[in-house]
């Protein structure tokens, strides 16, 4: 039974390979009589079928082959043999020994192709020459043999030498760029016999994908493998010595600078153009005849451009920033608008052709944002108040710090601690500690999926990262950052990026077009509408940043967050509209150490270029953020002295019932100081408090330091403190803001500080507080007084009250 079914399977096996040989002998009968192709018109078909790039309007022409391709024939023996090596061992190692085409190579394909249905690949350099000049792009079975008659019949008519001079002079190595001549001339400036053996390697390297191994592309890591592959079949083939070949792979090679050939917005150009391979092909992108309709705003991507490079060449010259890239991103749709990936695409001494805007880098606190927001949706609020004190994180070394590598004690950018502060200050003040403890309550794995939810891709495995993940510790890219921020700026509504609007082929077809959707919830609206509540509070973020720093555009609502790595080696700034975001990194592609960071390096492009984007696109207003429920613990809305309340009258002091308007009720808390872990159950915050805190291997740790701040600075809060019931969780209204900077409040034993009062309402006094001791008063935006040295402390609080017309008082403390 065995033996007859394997006779069985031979036959119709053999039965199998008669019909496909059939076939083959009835079409090479009757494709033996085409003529050969003119390679002569290869290139004017080249050219009239290229892919064009328009901007969104579809009247400005980003990218055109026509017009601009450089090609110049030359012979053979001006190759050079390095090339000529280097091509035949990565394409076509048998190219001197075989017909035109390997015979176990058309068979292995055309049994893939009939059990798979995946049309294979492994041209001979003779089929490559035959593919290019047929004028088709069909991937056809009928194509694939009349190219494999072709090829036998070319064999028979042209000598080795010169097919392979035809192949080398049709080669495409990027952009307008095609034939050995003028690829070793763009990316090397030097004939083709002068390459080096290295050199020849990425020749012979580019052209299986000119988009995606571009050196001056985001893939340098890719191009450089596969220079090392080509390298490496070189001397497989036996064409090159050990030696040679370690010799090549040793040598620095340095491509010539990017040249200027007519194309716009280049970056963006590329990107797309890497997108439509990745797809399509390289064949559709050089001679598919497509037109792809972008979302690209030119006239914004043209402002961008004079901007960066306006304000970068001035950051260079004072703080040695030698680059900026911006993105701006429709949070609506996820379009990109704008795409800058650096201040000069032809600037070499920055690496200008580099894509800054996709390539990774440290977000520094640019990244804090996404933790406040799964912190707002889990229960937290702007007013939840952590401690700013020295405070050791692993929970292997004591409370109070070690010098060991392996423990985790970080500092805030001006190395002062300011004890208990709002999460609302915090963000806008960027202080680093309460970050930290903000990241371990809502946990790292949350925060990695919501980052990954909102569209912010991080490098590496999750594993690898700790608390310092909320400090910019991960690497992300600029246009990944945009995206995250647009999903806030939506509502919390994912939409994919996208660059294009419409692309249609050669015979008029649609191949893939934008359409509307509805996006995908990934974090709640509420969430998101706290969070622009505290993204756009200039008043929170002036003690770091002051009144009118670059993040603040007077009449509108931008919600904004700066970065700074460690070392100014990258520096940020993100912000967001309702309907526009725009981000900017500033720094230096080879790692160099920047003077400052932050606000002062990435703030004037961004400020500059936002407001012209508000000058453009209509204003819109962020929602008002959710008012703060009473009912959950006084803990999350702002106390942090304890749990324990009683509700007044702020007008008699007594018990408030229920005839006292809301405005006159306070709710008073009796100290009983504590980290919060003490208070609130990390994974369910808005559930009872744990029974037992230091089941938290972290408690104690946060308990340290919380105590130790509190045994020095009792003295200055007595025995209780006061919630307002009337929370007010959206900035535009009643506030105020100390706007002098907090280094120089105390100058020569004498209180000075000017201030502001937002509101509906007119100021009628101002009580003024230091270190919780009354001071005097001031009817007017500044006060002044000398005091007594021994009035001031190590670590100060300075606390002012204002009574407004309405009888309504509002406070604000800051701590210095």
């Amino acid at each position: 039974m065995k033996k007859h079914t394997t006779s069985v399977s031979k036959n119709m096996l053999l039965g199998f390979l008669g019909l496909i040989f059939v076939f083959i002998a009835v079409t090479v009968l009757a494709y033996s009589q085409m003529k050969l192709p003119d390679f002569n018109n290869f290139m004017d078909y080249k050219i009239s079928n290229s892919t064009k790039i328009y901007d969104r309007t579809g009247d400005i022409v980003l990218y055109d082959l026509q017009g601009s391709v450089r090609r110049t024939e030359i012979p053979l023996n001006n190759m050079g043999e390095n090339l000529k090596k280097a091509t035949i061992a990565v394409e076509d190692e048998t190219f001197y020994t075989h017909s035109g085409v390997r015979p176990k190579s058309v068979v292995r394909a055309i049994f893939k192709t009939l059990t798979t249905g995946k049309k294979q690949g492994g041209s001979t350099i003779t089929q490559q020459v035959v593919k290019n000049a047929i004028l088709t792009r069909d991937r056809t079975i009928s194509r694939k043999l009349k190219e494999w008659v072709l090829a036998i019949r070319i064999e028979s008519t042209l000598s080795k030498d010169q097919i392979l001079e035809i192949y080398l002079n049709q080669n495409p190595y990027g952009g307008v760029t095609y034939g050995a001549y003028e690829g070793a001339h763009g990316l090397f400036n030097k004939d083709p016999k002068d390459l080096t053996l290295a050199e020849s390697a990425y020749m012979a390297a580019i052209p299986k994908g000119p988009s995606i191994y571009s050196p001056y592309g985001e893939n340098k890591q890719k191009l450089e493998d596969r220079k090392n592959y080509v390298l490496k079949r070189i001397l497989d083939t036996g064409a090159i010595t050990n030696e040679e070949y370690e010799s090549a792979l040793a040598e620095k090679v340095v491509f010539s600078p990017a040249e200027n050939r007519g194309v716009k917005a280049n970056h963006f150009v590329f990107y797309i153009k890497k997108y439509l391979a990745e797809k399509y092909g390289e064949e559709a992108v050089e001679s598919g005849g497509l037109s792809v309709y972008t979302t690209l705003d030119y006239d914004l991507q043209k402002r961008a451009e004079e901007i960066l490079k306006k304000r970068a060449t001035e950051a260079e010259k004072v703080y040695d920033a030698g680059n900026q890239a911006l993105v701006t991103m429709d949070p609506k749709t996820g379009q990109i608008l704008v795409m800058v990936g650096s201040r000069d695409y032809f600037n070499k001494e920055i690496d200008g052709a580099f894509n800054v805007a996709t390539a990774k880098r440290q977000p520094g606190s640019a990244f804090k944002p996404v933790v406040y927001a799964k912190a707002f949706e889990k229960g937290y609020t702007p007013e939840t108040v952590l401690f700013d004190v020295a405070t050791e994180f692993n929970t292997g070394c004591p409370p109070w710090g070690s010098e060991a590598k392996e423990c985790y004690s970080p500092s805030n950018f001006d190395g002062l601690f300011r004890g208990p502060i709002k999460l609302r200050d915090a963000l806008q003040q960027s202080i680093n500690i309460p970050a930290v403890k903000l990241l371990y309550l809502i946990g790292i794995d949350d925060v990695l999926k919501t980052a990954n939810d909102l569209g912010i891709e991080l490098l590496g495995d999750k594993n690898q990262y700790g608390l310092s993940l909320v400090l910019g510790g991960g690497e992300v890219s600029l246009l990944d950052m945009v995206h995250g921020y647009s999903t806030l700026a939506n509502k919390g509504k994912f939409m994919p990026t996208t660059g294009i609007l419409r692309i249609v082929d050669a015979r008029g077809g649609i191949l893939e077009e934008y359409v509307d959707t509805e996006g995908r919830q990934v974090i709640s609206e509420d969430a998101t509408k706290t969070l622009a509540s505290v993204l756009t509070d200039n008043t929170a973020r002036t003690p770091t940043f002051g009144a009118n720093s670059a993040l603040y555009i007077p009449g509108f609502q931008v919600a904004a967050k700066t970065g700074t790595t460690n070392n100014n080696r990258d520096a940020w700034l993100i912000g967001y509209t309702p309907n526009i975001t725009v981000g900017v990194w500033a720094g230096n592609n080879n790692n160099k150490e920047m003077k400052k960071g932050g606000v002062a390096i990435a703030g004037p492009s961004w400020n500059e270029f936002m407001r012209y984007v508000l000058s453009k696109y209509p204003a819109e207003v962020f929602e008002e953020a959710p008012v703060i429920n009473t009912s959950i613990s006084p803990v999350l809305r702002g106390s942090w002295m304890g749990d324990a309340s009683k509700i007044i009258d702020s007008r008699t002091g007594l018990l408030a019932d229920t005839s006292t308007p809301i405005e006159f009720k306070k709710e008073v808390i009796t100290a009983n100081v504590h980290s919060i872990l003490y208070w609130v159950d990390k994974d369910n915050p808005l559930n009872a408090k744990p029974t037992n805190p230091y089941n938290n291997p972290m408690f104690k740790n946060w308990e340290y330091g919380v105590q130790n701040w509190w045994a020095k600075n009792s003295g200055r809060y007595g025995d209780s403190m006061t919630l307002d019931l009337n929370i007010n969780t959206n900035p535009n209204k009643s506030d105020v803001v100390i706007t002098t900077n907090p280094y120089t409040i105390i100058t020569n034993s004498v209180l000075i500080f000017d201030y502001l009062f937002t509101s509906n309402n007119k100021l009628v006094k101002t009580n003024v507080f230091l270190n919780g001791k009354y001071l005097g008063e001031t009817k007017t935006n500044n006060f002044s007084k000398p005091i007594n040295p021994d009035q001031i402390l190590e670590q100060n609080s300075l606390t002012l009250i204002v009574e407004d017309s309405s009888g309504t008082s509002t406070s604000k403390t800051i701590y210095f």
